[in-house]
C-alpha cells in the first residue's frame, strides 16, 4: 500500500488508535478487551514509559495502524524488546503491518541497539505468523492455554528474532 506514512504516535491519534483496538478481529487478536475506553488509550499513550514507543501508520489521514515497542529496563535484558500491533480490519492484508514492522526493526537495529525482539502470537493468527517469519522471526516454543479469549483458553507461539542471525541470512 503506496502513501502510507509511519510516524511516533501523538495525542491527536489516540481516537484512531483506539477505533484500531474496539475491532473484534483487533482484540480477538491481541490481549485487548473488547469496548476499550478512550481514557484508557489516552492514559497508555500520554505518559509512554521510558524505552516504549508507539509507532502509527497514516493513510490518507486516518490513522489504519499501531505498533508499541518496548525495550527492557532490566540491566541484564536491555538488549531485549517486544512490541505488540494492530492493523484496522478494513487494511489488513494489505502491507500495512509489513511497514509498521518494517519501522520497528530499524528503529531496533540502528538506534536502540535490540539484538533481540520478542512477541507471542496466538497460533491460529496464520497471517501473522507468516508476516513475522518473513522478517526472521522464529517460534522458539508454544504456550498452552495462555490467554482467555472469546470464551475459551488460546494457546500462542513465542516467536523472537536475534539481529545477529537476521543480519546473516538477509
Amino acid at each position: 500500500m503506496e502513501n502510507v506514512i509511519i510516524r511516533h504516535s501523538e495525542q491527536a491519534d489516540i481516537d484512531g488508535v483506539k477505533a484500531i483496538y474496539e475491532s473484534e478481529v483487533a482484540y480477538g487478536g491481541t490481549l485487548q478487551l473488547p469496548f476499550p475506553s478512550l481514557e484508557r488509550w489516552a492514559s497508555r499513550l500520554s505518559n509512554l514509559p521510558q524505552g516504549c514507543y508507539s509507532l502509527v501508520a497514516e493513510y490518507d489521514g486516518e490513522i489504519i495502524g499501531q505498533l508499541g515497542l518496548s525495550v527492557c529496563d532490566n540491566q541484564r535484558r536491555k538488549h531485549v524488546a517486544s512490541f505488540g500491533m494492530g492493523v484496522k480490519e478494513a487494511y489488513q492484508g494489505r502491507g500495512v503491518g509489513c511497514q509498521l514492522l518494517q519501522a520497528a526493526l530499524m528503529l531496533s537495529d540502528k538506534w536502540l541497539n535490540v539484538q533481540r525482539i520478542e512477541l507471542e502470537v496466538y497460533t491460529d493468527n496464520l497471517a501473522a505468523i507468516k508476516l513475522y517469519q518473513k522478517y526472521g522471526f522464529v517460534i522458539e516454543g508454544e504456550a498452552k492455554h495462555y490467554a482467555f479469549r472469546n470464551g475459551e483458553y488460546a494457546n500462542v507461539y513465542h516467536m523472537a528474532r536475534l539481529r545477529s542471525y537476521a543480519e546473516s541470512v538477509g
